[in-house]
C-alpha cells in the first residue's frame, strides 16, 4: 500500500471510529431524561456502540500496518463496518497472519538448500530449441521468480477426466519398484480412496517406500481406520497443518492444494484432481466431474520431486539421502517436449503462477483459453484480460453453471460484468462440474495445474502447475476446450445486465467477502 493511500485509508478509519463514539455518547445523553429501564437499555447501546468503534479502530489499524494491497483493507474495513462484531471474528480467523512470516520463513529459508538439481542443461537449451527462443521472457520469468528451469527431455500426455486419469494413476501405481510419492489436497474413505489405498499398502509390504502428504482440512474427514491401515502396511503419512477445527483455525488460510504422484522419480502426474468418487462422477447431486491432469514421463519429473521433498521435509524435518533412496534416476525418454514446473504459496517471495497467467495473458497475441472452477481474479488478471480482449485476441472463459460453493459463485458472477464489455466471451458448463484449472495461449503455450484463478491460489495456498511450449499438447487442449464449449451455455452481456435485483445484491455482499474466498 502507497503512503497516500495509506493515509486515506488511516484518515476514513478515525472519521469511522469517531462517528461511532459520538454515536455511543449522543445516544445516551439526547434521552438522559428517560425513565430508569429505557436509561438502562440506552447505556447498553452506547456500551455497544463504543465496543463496535473500538473494534473497528483497533482492527483497522492491524490491517493498515499489514500494508496489505488496498482492495483487500478496504474490503475487510466494508466488512467491519457493516458486521463490526462478526467481522472482527472473521478478521481474527482468516485474515490475521501473526504466524505466517516464521512459518514462510523457515520453509523459503530451507527450501533452497535441499535438493538442488543441475540446471546446466537449461543454458544449452536456449541455442537450439526455436520453443525457448519464442518464449524466452516467459520462460525467465518462471527461472527466476520460481528457480524452476525448462525441460526438454519429457513425454507428456493430457488426460481430461476421472475414466482416463484413474486408471493411469493405477497402473503407474502397479509399475512402482522403488518410491511412490502422492501429495494431495483431498483423499477420501471411498471406493476410488481405498482401491488407492489398499495398492499402495501392497507396494509398501512388497518393500517399495510410500509415503504421502495429504491436507489436514481438504482431507479432514478421513477415518481413523483407513489412516491406521496405511500405517500398519509401512505407508509413510505426513499430515499438512493438521486442523481440528477447521472454521475457528488461523491456519485454515494455508493449505496443500497441490495435486502430485510420482513413481520412482521416472513418472509424474500434474493437475486438478483429488483423489474421491466425485471425481469418477459418481456425486449425484453435481454428476459428471471434468478435470484435467497432466502425465510426464522425463526431466520435469525431477522437479515433481523436489517439491514433494521440500514439502516433506517441511512437515517431518526429515531429509532423505539422495543415493540411497534414488529419488532423481537417470531420464531415458527419448521424447522431447519442453516441460517447465513452477510452484508458488505463501512461502513464495513473488505471487509466481498468478504472474506467469497475468504475463501470458498480457503478452498473448491470438487467443486465451481458460477453464477455472472457482473465478476470483485480482485487479491484475482482470486488467490483463479486459486488455487482451480490447486488443483483438479472443478470449474465452468457460467456468461451472453447477456450483459446489454458494458464495464463490457469486462473486465470480460480480466480475463477469466488466469482462463480458469488453469482448471476454463467458460460457457456464452444463454437463456437469468442470474442475480443469488450465490455460492455452496462442496454441502453444499451456498450462495444466492446481492452482485456480482466483485469489487464495494465488497468495494462500501451496500450489504447483505445469507449463508446457508444445503445440501439440495446446492443440490437444484447445480441442478438450471446444469439446466443452458444446456442452456449454454463452453467457451474453444483454442476458448479464437482465439478472434480477436479488442477484445483483447477492454478488455485491460476496464480492465483500473475496478476500476470504
Amino acid at each position: 500500500m502507497k503512503k497516500g493511500e495509506f493515509l486515506i485509508c488511516f484518515g476514513f478509519l478515525i472519521l469511522l471510529s469517531v462517528g461511532y463514539f459520538y454515536l455511543s455518547v449522543v445516544y445516551v445523553d439526547f434521552f438522559k431524561f428517560s425513565v430508569s429501564p429505557v436509561k438502562s437499555y440506552l447505556k447498553t447501546g452506547s456500551i455497544v456502540y463504543f465496543i463496535f468503534a473500538s473494534l473497528i479502530f483497533f482492527t483497522g489499524m492491524l490491517l493498515l500496518l499489514e500494508r496489505r494491497d488496498p482492495s483487500k483493507t478496504l474490503a475487510w474495513l466494508l466488512i467491519l463496518i457493516f458486521l463490526p462484531l462478526v467481522g472482527f471474528i472473521l478478521y481474527l480467523i482468516f485474515g490475521r497472519h501473526p504466524r505466517k512470516q516464521r512459518i514462510t520463513h523457515r520453509k523459503r529459508v530451507q527450501d533452497p538448500q535441499l535438493y538442488p538439481l543441475d540446471y546446466s542443461s537449461y543454458h544449452s537449451l536456449a541455442p537450439n530449441n526455436p520453443a525457448i527462443q519464442e518464449k524466452a521472457r516467459l520462460i525467465a520469468l518462471i527461472y527466476n521468480n520460481a528457480d524452476f528451469p525448462p525441460t526438454a527431455r519429457n513425454k507428456t500426455k493430457v488426460l481430461t477426466d476421472g475414466q482416463e486419469i484413474f486408471p493411469a494413476f493405477l497402473a503407474a501405481l502397479e509399475k512402482a519398484e522403488k518410491h511412490i510419492h502422492l501429495e494431495t489436497y483431498i483423499l477420501r474413505d471411498d471406493q476410488i480412496g481405498t482401491q488407492i489405498a489398499d495398492l499402495l499398502c501392497q507396494k509398501a509390504r512388497c518393500g517399495v517406500q510410500v509415503r504421502l502428504i495429504y491436507d489436514g482440512l481438504g482431507s479432514r474427514h478421513l477415518s481413523k481406520a483407513y489412516l491406521q491401515k496405511l500405517r500398519s502396511a509401512g505407508v509413510q503419512i505426513a499430515v499438512f497443518f493438521p486442523v481440528k477445527l477447521p472454521f475457528l483455525h488461523r491456519k485454515i488460510n494455508y493449505r496443500n492444494h497441490r495435486k502430485i504422484l510420482i513413481i520412482d522419480g521416472k513418472i509424474g502426474f500434474v493437475g486438478g484432481a483429488n483423489i474421491g468418487d466425485e471425481y469418477l462422477g459418481q456425486n449425484l447431486e453435481i454428476g459428471f466431474w471434468r478435470d484435467t491432469h497432466l502425465y510426464i514421463e522425463g526431466d520435469a519429473v525431477h522437479f515433481l520431486q523436489r517439491i514433494f521433498l521440500q514439502d516433506w521435509h517441511f512437515i517431518t524435518q526429515e531429509y532423505l539421502n539422495l543415493e540411497s533412496h534414488k529419488l532423481f534416476p537417470p531420464t531415458t525418454t527419448q521424447t522431447k517436449h519442453l516441460v517447465q514446473i513452477t510452484a508458488s504459496g505463501p512461502d513464495s517471495q513473488w505471487e509466481a503462477i498468478m504472474q506467469v497467467y497475468y504475463y501470458t495473458i498480457a503478452t498473448a497475441q491470438k487467443s486465451v483459453y481458460i477453464t477455472s472452477p472457482y473465478f476470483i481474479p485480482n485487479e491484475s488478471i482482470l486488467t490483463a484480460l479486459k486488455t487482451a480482449a480490447l486488443s483483438g485476441v479472443d478470449v474465452k472463459l468457460i467456468l461451472p453453471a453447477k456450483p459446489d460453493h454458494k458464495i464463490v459463485y457469486w462473486a465470480a458472477m460480480s466480475y463477469l460484468g466488466q469482462l463480458l464489455a469488453s469482448g471476454v466471451k463467458i460460457y457456464f458448463y452444463q454437463k456437469g462440474f468442470i474442475h480443469a484449472k488450465t490455460l492455452t495461449v496462442d496454441s502453444l503455450v499451456s498450462s495444466i495445474g492446481s492452482a485456480n484463478m482466483d485469489q487464495r491460489s494465488f497468495s494462500l495456498n501451496f500450489e504447483v502447475n505445469a507449463f508446457i511450449y508444445e503445440k501439440e499438447i495446446a492443440q490437444q487442449l484447445e480441442k478438450d476446450f471446444q469439446e466443452d464449449l458444446r456442452s456449454s451455455q454463452q453467457l451474453t452481456l444483454q442476458d448479464f445486465r437482465q439478472r434480477s435485483l436479488g442477484h445483483h445484491l447477492l454478488e455485491s455482499i460476496a464480492r465483500l467477502f473475496s478476500p476470504l474466498l
